[in-house]
């Protein structure tokens, strides 16, 4: 084991020596280093397994590029977005690095478990966590944070295959409320003229995700959206949640926008309205009310957009069974209430 203290990917090195080099905790899974301007993430994917859930690891790759994935802190009852957690959320206003390390094995003879390190990150600027579903230490099913990291620019991530995340056991369903907060802009701090090492090979938190603004725009459009149409329909005295639904042999979960279960109808919001984002949604739909139990074969499938789409693309969902509701000017919402109403 390496005796430096050079944050270099795939360094392997204790938590003590972290701690007495930056001035951090030993203990937790995520430790700020306040004087240092860094925040401390030891992901440690088997510790999940206990309770019967793991959602650490390298997920697969998005449009965006790579995606490591980080439950949140907090054993037991809902994990809020404060405290330990909050520190991560707060990452770029407060201009803190965030340096991810893996558990790597025990030390012979002790023990201390090793860390690998995999590089800095930054939390996703559109969309910094999801919201799941799984047991905590007490067996009682509650809401987990589970945020989504990306490299920072520069950073050459030292993960390996083993750092994917696990596929499930079985295949399991639950309801998690909707996740409607609406990202913000995300503000850069002024420099703060710290100087970074070149071993380090990585640039400073300024550097954010490359995400393009334009998508983030529409991400943001489609929390908005989802955001909007929930009010809507909880207005109109409607119940509305979401589902988790993990399937045997895959990592993660599929996440569906919106269920009103009032009208046991399921919902695919998108940010723009185009034929390849309807395309999408009608796919993802499909998908989706595969596993949706309880009257599957009466569950009505609707596209949700932010304005009209053209009479062709109309035609289409028509033709795939797939409703269709969209945002008026004035802040409404076309095509709903549903055109009829299920037995």
């Amino acid at each position: 084991m390496t005796t430096t203290v050079d944050l270099v990917p795939g360094w392997v090195t204790t938590r003590d020596v972290i701690a007495a080099t930056y001035g951090c905790g030993t203990f937790q899974g995520i430790e700020p280093a306040d004087a240092a301007g860094k925040v401390f993430v030891y992901s440690d994917p088997s510790a999940g397994e206990e309770y019967g859930y793991t959602f650490d690891g390298r997920a697969e790759d998005d449009e965006f590029g790579p995606l490591y994935l980080y439950t949140g802190a907090g054993a037991n009852g809902d994990q809020k977005p404060s405290g330990r957690n909050g520190s991560l959320l707060s990452h770029v206003e407060k201009g803190r690095e965030v340096h991810l390390f893996v558990a790597h094995g025990r030390l012979p003879g002790s023990g201390a478990m090793r860390q690998r390190y995999i590089g800095q990150m930054v939390l996703d600027p559109v969309k910094p966590y999801d919201v799941r579903r799984g047991p905590g230490k007490d067996g009682v099913m509650r809401d987990v944070l589970v945020f989504r990291f990306r490299p920072a620019e520069g950073t050459t991530p030292a993960w390996t295959e083993a750092d994917r995340m696990p596929a499930a056991a079985q295949t399991a369903f639950e309801i998690v409320d909707p996740a409607v907060a609406v990202a913000q802009p995300v503000v850069l701090p002024e420099q703060s003229g710290a100087k970074v090492k070149k071993t380090e090979q990585h640039s400073t938190v300024e550097t954010m995700a490359d995400i393009p603004a334009g998508q983030r725009k529409v991400l943001r459009r489609e929390g908005e959206l989802v955001k909007a149409f929930v009010a809507h329909l909880a207005a109109a005295g409607h119940e509305t949640h979401s589902f988790q639904i993990t399937i045997k042999g895959e990592p993660g979960a599929l996440t569906p926008d919106l269920y009103d279960a009032t009208d046991h109808a399921l919902y695919e919001a998108k940010g723009q309205t185009t034929r390849a984002n309807v395309r999408m949604a009608i796919g993802q739909l499909a998908d989706y009310r595969r596993h949706i139990p309880g009257r599957k074969d009466l569950l009505r499938v609707v596209v949700l957009l932010p304005s009209e789409p053209t009479e062709d693309v109309k035609d289409l969902l028509g033709e795939e069974y797939v409703e269709l509701v969209w945002q008026t000017e004035d802040g409404g919402f076309a095509g709903w209430p549903l055109a009829y109403n299920q037995p």
